[in-house]
C-alpha cells in the first residue's frame, strides 16, 4: 500500500522547554515541511502519567506550541494540536492496550528509569505509555517520525503493535476490502549532529529540566545575558579541541559542545573541529556563546510573545485539533469495522 508521507511527532508538556527539546526535536521539525504531511502534538495525556498541576499543565501545553510556531512550524501548513482535544487517541490507545502484551512494556527501558525500584506505585498510564504513544502515530498513519536516540525502543515497539495488528486481524481487513498492510511500519528519522544534547555540567548525563542546577541548561525562555553566561560557565576539560572527531572519544564534555555548536550551525563535528581544533576553551566558548545568542534569541523573543497571547494559541490549537480529528475519525472508523464494534 502506497501511504502518505507523513511525519508525526509530539512533545510533552512538562514544563521548561531547555535546548535538548529544542535541537533533538523542535528545530528538526521546520524543514521537514518540506517534505511532508506533518502532524505535530502536544501530548498532554502523556504528561499525566504522572501527576501534574492543572495549572502549570495548561501553561506548559501553550508554550510547547509556541515554541513549535516560534521555531517556524506554519499552523497553516502542518497540524499543530493537543492530544487531549482528539479523543481517537485514547480510544485507539485501549485496541492496542489488547494488542500489545505485558511483557513488551515491562521491558520499555524509559518505564525501568522512571519506575525505579517502585514500578508497583506508579500509574498503570506510565507502564501503558508506549501503547499511547503507538496510538499516537498509528492513528495518522504517519509514514515517518523524527526521533531520538532514546526513543528508538518506542518506535520499535510501535512498528510491533501495527505488525501484530495487520496480522491478527488479517482476515477482517480482507473482508472489508481493505490494504493487508493497514497500518504502516513507521521509518525513524534520525539526523543531525546533536540528537542528544547533554547536561553543560556533566557530559555524561542527558539536559534535563529536572537537573537541580539552573546551570545545566539552557531554557527557551532565557535571555541572551543568561544564555552566554550558561556557556561561558559550561564544565569543560583541561585539553584544546582536537583536530578531529575521533579525539572528542572519551572527552563528554568537549563532544557536547562541539555538537552543540554543529546543530546550531548546521555544519558536522568535523567542520567546527577544522576551525576550532587545537584551540582552548577561552577561544571556543564565546565563539558558542555569541552563536547561541544569535540563533536563539529571535526564536525566544517570539515564543514570549506567544505565551504572552493565551487566545491565539488556544486558537491555533482548536483549528488543529480540528484538522487532526479529521484524519483521526477516518483511522477508526475503519478500526471500529475491523476489530468488530458496533456503531
Amino acid at each position: 500500500m502506497a501511504f502518505t508521507p507523513r511525519v508525526f511527532s509530539g512533545i510533552q508538556p512538562s514544563g521548561d522547554l531547555h535546548l535538548g527539546n529544542y535541537l533533538g526535536a523542535i528545530r528538526r521539525f521546520v524543514p521537514l515541511q518540506q517534505s511532508y504531511e506533518c502532524v505535530y502534538c502536544v501530548v498532554d495525556m502523556h504528561a499525566i502519567t504522572v501527576w501534574q498541576d492543572p495549572n502549570d499543565l495548561r501553561r506548559a501545553t501553550r508554550e510547547v506550541a509556541a515554541a513549535f510556531i516560534a521555531a517556524g512550524v506554519d499552523p497553516k501548513s502542518s497540524i499543530i494540536f493537543n492530544q487531549s482535544q482528539v479523543s481517537q487517541h485514547a480510544e485507539l490507545a485501549w485496541v492496542f492496550n489488547c494488542i500489545a502484551r505485558i511483557g513488551w512494556m515491562n521491558r520499555m527501558t524509559q518505564f525501568k528509569d522512571k519506575a525505579g525500584k517502585n514500578s508497583e506505585n506508579v500509574s498503570l498510564g506510565l507502564l501503558a505509555y508506549p501503547s499511547l504513544m503507538a496510538a499516537d502515530i498509528l492513528l495518522y498513519k504517519a509514514t515517518h517520525v523524527p526521533v531520538g536516540d532514546d526513543q528508538k525502543q518506542h518506535l520499535e515497539l510501535t512498528r510491533d503493535i501495527a505488525q501484530k495488528f495487520n496480522n491478527d486481524y488479517a482476515a477482517s481487513i480482507g473482508e472489508q476490502g481493505l490494504d493487508p498492510e493497514f497500518f504502516p511500519i513507521t521509518e525513524p528519522l534520525i539526523a543531525g549532529p546533536a540528537t542528544r544534547i547533554m547536561s553543560l555540567r556533566d557530559g555524561t548525563r542527558k539536559m534535563s529540566k529536572s537537573d537541580p542546577s539552573d546551570q545545566s541548561r539552557i531554557s527557551l525562555l532565557d535571555d541572551a545575558d543568561a544564555i552566554a553566561k550558561k556557556i561561558k560557565r559550561a564544565t569543560s576539560d583541561s585539553e584544546p579541541l582536537p583536530e578531529t572527531v575521533e579525539g572528542l572519544a572519551g572527552r563528554p564534555e568537549a563532544d557536547n559542545l562541539v555538537g552543540i555548536y554543529a546543530a546550531l550551525a548546521d555544519l558536522t563535528k568535523a567542520d567546527v573541529l577544522a576551525q576550532y581544533g587545537g584551540q582552548g576553551w577561552g577561544t571556543f566558548k564565546p565563539a558558542l556563546a555569541e552563536l547561541a545568542v544569535a540563533q536563539l534569541s529571535p526564536m525566544i523573543g517570539e515564543m514570549r510573545r506567544l505565551t504572552d497571547d493565551p487566545a491565539t494559541i488556544d486558537a491555533i490549537l482548536r483549528d488543529g485539533a480540528e484538522r487532526a480529528s479529521v484524519l483521526a475519525e477516518a483511522t477508526m472508523a475503519e478500526v471500529r469495522r475491523i476489530v468488530g464494534f458496533i456503531r
